[in-house]
């Protein structure tokens, strides 16, 4: 199934250039629905009705994928430029959303949000934009620092944590500091942020270690750089 509604003279070009509405009205192609043709890093081919529709995904998508000559259904945004008509694929509508809200950043288009999306998902997203990590946003091939700091202070407001697995990232991560050994926790993620880690990775290996209440902060950092090697 290909679902959409799509005038075809006058486009009208939005603040980056991308071309979302003719005469006013929005393009809308909400999803792809079909099978598999191929796949890509960047790119996977959906057989609809025997039209080969290319849709751009993430890394992260494509790794999530299932295989070829097997049915999915992308969630899509639609970029019209005077020279392309794109799609970009999500497998859940909560990926197509934080994708919506990262373009709106200024210097973030399609492109720099699927690249985003590519070293992280979304949650890790968010996780990283409530916890101020621009370090972990930053490793976005074509994300420097300063445009990782404006994600961070531009969806900060606008990012829902209820309900998500997020949440109880951040509760968890509250309580540790308040636990009798918060101190070897944190001087191992600051070890690790002085070692180019982002908060955000580094909050997560020290949490993954075992029987990390018995050790000291220098074990738990070799600990640590093992989960992230």
């Amino acid at each position: 199934m290909f679902e959409y509604a799509i005038l075809l003279r006058n486009p009208i070009s939005d603040e980056q250039g991308e071309e979302q509405c003719f005469n006013g009205e929005f393009i809308m192609i909400a999803f792809v629905n079909g099978i598999i043709d191929d796949i890509a890093e960047d790119n996977v081919v959906i057989d609809v009705g025997g039209i080969g529709y290319n849709v751009k995904i993430s890394a992260d998508t494509a790794s999530r994928l299932p295989g070829l000559g097997e049915p999915v259904k992308l969630y899509t945004y639609t970029s019209v430029r005077e020279d392309a008509f794109l799609l970009y694929g999500f497998l859940t509508r909560g990926d197509l959303e934080i994708f919506k809200k990262l373009i709106t950043v200024n210097g973030i288009g399609p492109k720099g949000g699927l690249s985003i999306l590519s070293v992280m998902d979304a949650d890790d997203l968010r996780f990283a934009i409530m916890s101020g990590d621009s370090k972990a946003i930053s490793k976005a091939p074509g994300i420097g620092a300063k445009t990782a700091q404006r994600v961070i202070l531009d969806l900060k407001d606008k990012i829902r944590i209820d309900d998500t697995m997020i949440s109880r990232e951040i509760d968890s991560y509250s309580e540790n500091l308040m636990a009798a050994d918060s101190a070897q926790k944190q001087e191992a993620v600051a070890a690790l942020a002085s070692l180019g880690y982002g908060q955000t990775e580094s909050l997560k290996a020290v949490n993954s270690i075992e029987g990390i209440e018995k050790m000291d902060s220098g074990a738990i950092l070799k600990a640590a750089l093992k989960k992230l090697f």
